[in-house]
């Protein structure tokens, strides 16, 4: 009763509250991409990306299509009517004008301020010279570390390191010509200048970036990150989910990234530069060679790709960069106008052959051998009220994979989306990553069709239904599977109010507890929303429920309430409380918390408990600033959390995290 009691003065909270700031555009990213947990992973990459543009946008005067097309959640339409605006109207004089852009709806046109800039038009249009560059770039050095008060059976007995994690970032940055920058960084219990990391910290990346010389558009070495088309050869820059593919009417990002990550897998170590062969024709060619970790089969072949990261252990480290994997690839992109199309090729090979465990029935049809290949064309036309997008791809063994959406825009407020994908049973490519609903571009046929419709000003309907079915065993499903999954989702904002209300069911079929036929498993998740935010603080109330039906009925809820306070012009306040009930981990709730630049914190919930955070962010000049963020997750139902090595013999989990950055 008493925690009842707590939820519901928890509630009244927000709606007694009279005193809160705006958002910031971390909670506009989570309205945007958070919509459940699927693709967690990925969107803490999006979300670096994010905020590398929100340290340094884009001048909308000056910017290209290929720029703007960084931006994640801009739909092809927006790329194209902000081009259109600047050059009809010689360029923006305030960001106000963005309300003349009708494509934009009201969250985009709250999101892109973060990211664009308005100036005039910078004469200087050659790349800068090696003087000019070392006296007017900018220098970040960005430290971070996370301190637990709470001790793991590892870190007593097990683990090579000590249970502090930190990382380090340093940056180089000339505009939009150079970027340059160094990342180490040491996950918890992992050892320091000690065992096999005799540099230090665990792992290392190091890039440089260079644009706008002339013809060669773009030029990468050291470490980075490239993707081409649809995904369906490579991508290794980011993906979302399916609400995100609606949002953005499924254009992808496409072109070379540097490698600017704490993660220790997904990216690759050589070369990469695009060249304008012509007004109209681009070729994008990359090398690459390095490390990877796996575990070896006796026979010292491949048993299993590791991308983890984690080195805390004797088994961890013998498997830490024990194969190499050489790659190259290029992509031909010719554009005439609203056309475009592409032609990708990429090769791979490992100095050890790839030999899964194909007796797993999930693992029939994994990637085997030592050299893969493939290539495949991709192609889009842009319409004022249409768009056509997709890509067909084809191994080495002749195993096809295609992917291809429709938009149709009839108004301004109303945009209807069709995708249809299918990846062949065998279909193999190392480097893929696309839209779907099994979380690899292999085995699965689908379509999903969705609309987003901007109702009247302020309010705003999204919703989709998406068809999955996979003609082969995968895992969870020995057998031939279904999935179907539909999402509701409105959004209303008036003055200084803001409510949201998502509804999503999903069906999967899955094995029974036998494995002898398949049953289906029920999971629906709500959320309710309700925010206001005033000139110097925010709050907002919100309530998650999961109901799930899989062998057995579970459920779960979640109350929080987050606010924002700016008392003064250079410190920022965050906070956040919760209380959590959930049957067991298949009713589990995911809510987003506010963390450290180049973090995102998304964690799942589970059980009885509460969990609060303080987070202050103080920039004590142009130069230096600091983050402080204390995090408390306390259970009500057990005595130990998690097992193995991280079990903690406590029912509450509590760390600090610090963060300094300074420029010069």
């Amino acid at each position: 009763m008493k925690h009842l009691l707590l939820t519901c003065f928890m509630g009244l909270i927000s709606l007694t509250s009279i005193a809160q700031q705006t958002y910031d555009w971390e909670d506009l990213f989570e309205e945007l991409y958070a919509s459940s947990e699927e693709n967690i992973d990925t969107k803490e990459e999006a979300f670096e990306l994010l905020t590398e543009l929100a340290e340094h946008p884009l001048n909308l005067n000056t910017a290209s299509r290929d720029e703007l097309e960084r931006i994640p959640f801009l739909t092809a339409e927006q790329v194209e009517d902000l081009q259109a605006y600047v050059y009809q109207y010689h360029g923006m004089q305030s960001l106000g004008e963005l309300a003349m852009i009708e494509s934009l709806d009201a969250l985009r046109r709250k999101l892109l301020p973060y990211f664009v800039y308005v100036a005039p038009v910078d004469e200087q249009r050659k790349f800068p010279t090696l003087k000019t560059i070392m006296k007017g770039g900018k220098h970040t050095f960005l430290f971070t570390s996370h301190l637990p008060f709470y001790q793991r059976k590892g870190d007593r007995n097990g683990y090579l390191g000590y249970p502090y994690a930190h990382s380090f970032r340093y940056s180089f940055r000339y505009g939009d010509y150079v970027l340059a920058g160094m990342v180490g960084a040491q996950d918890a219990g992992e050892p320091f200048f000690a065992y096999g990391n005799s540099l230090g910290y665990d792992h290392y990346s190091f890039y440089l970036l260079l644009r706008k010389m002339g013809r060669l558009k773009a030029l990468a070495i050291g470490r980075y990150k490239v993707n081409f088309g649809q995904g369906l050869v490579i991508n290794n820059s980011f993906g979302f989910g399916k609400l995100a593919v609606l949002s953005t009417l499924g254009r992808q990002t496409t072109g070379i990234h540097a490698h600017s990550s704490r993660s220790a897998a997904n990216y690759l170590q050589g070369v990469a530069a695009t060249t304008a062969l012509t007004r109209q024709l681009d070729l994008t060619t990359f090398l690459s060679y390095r490390s990877i970790d796996a575990s070896l089969t006796d026979s010292g072949t491949i048993k299993t790709i590791l991308k983890t990261g984690y080195h805390r252990i004797v088994r961890e480290m013998n498997n830490k960069d024990a194969a190499t994997q050489f790659a190259a690839g290029s992509h031909l992109a010719w554009s005439l106008g609203a056309f475009r199309v592409g032609l990708s090729g990429v090769y791979s090979r490992f100095n050890k052959e790839l030999t899964p465990n194909t007796s797993l029935y999930y693992h029939q049809y994994a990637p085997a051998g030592i050299n893969f290949w493939n290539v495949s064309a991709d192609y889009s036309y842009q319409h004022p009220h249409w768009s056509l997008a997709g890509e067909t791809a084809m191994d080495s063994k002749g195993n096809i994979a295609m992917l291809n959406n429709l938009s149709f825009q009839p108004t301004s407020k109303l945009s209807l989306l069709a995708v249809q994908r299918y990846y062949g049973y065998q279909y193999t490519a190392l480097f893929a990553r696309s839209f779907g609903d099994n979380g690899t571009v292999q085995n699965e046929s689908g379509l999903l069709i969705g609309a987003n419709w901007n109702v009247k000003r302020g309010l705003s309907f999204m919703a989709y239904t998406d068809f999955a079915y996979f003609s082969h065993p995968r895992f969870g499903a020995h057998t031939v599977s279904k999935a179907w999954d539909n999402l509701l989702m409105l959004t209303y904002s008036r003055q200084r109010w803001s409510l949201l209300a998502r509804y999503r069911f999903r069906i999967r079929e899955k094995d029974n507890a036998e494995k002898t036929t398949l049953v289906n498993e029920v999971t629906q998740r709500g959320r309710l929303s309700l925010a206001y935010s005033a000139a110097s603080w925010s709050c907002k109330t919100q309530l998650d429920v999961v109901a799930s039906n899989y062998l057995k009925r579970s459920f779960g809820y979640m109350v929080s309430e987050s606010g924002a306070w700016k008392p003064l012009s250079w410190l920022t306040l965050n906070g956040m409380i919760g209380y959590f009930q959930t049957t067991d981990f298949a009713s589990r709730i995911y809510v987003y918390e506010r963390g450290p630049l180049n973090s995102f914190s998304f964690p799942a919930f589970f059980g009885k408990g509460m969990h609060y955070s303080l987070f202050a962010r103080a920039d004590l000049s142009s130069r230096l600033m600091i983050i402080l963020r204390s995090s408390t997750t306390h259970y009500f139902d057990r005595d130990h959390i998690s097992s193995g090595l991280q079990q903690v013999n406590s029912s509450t989990l509590s760390g600090l995290d610090i963060q300094l950055r300074w420029r010069f």
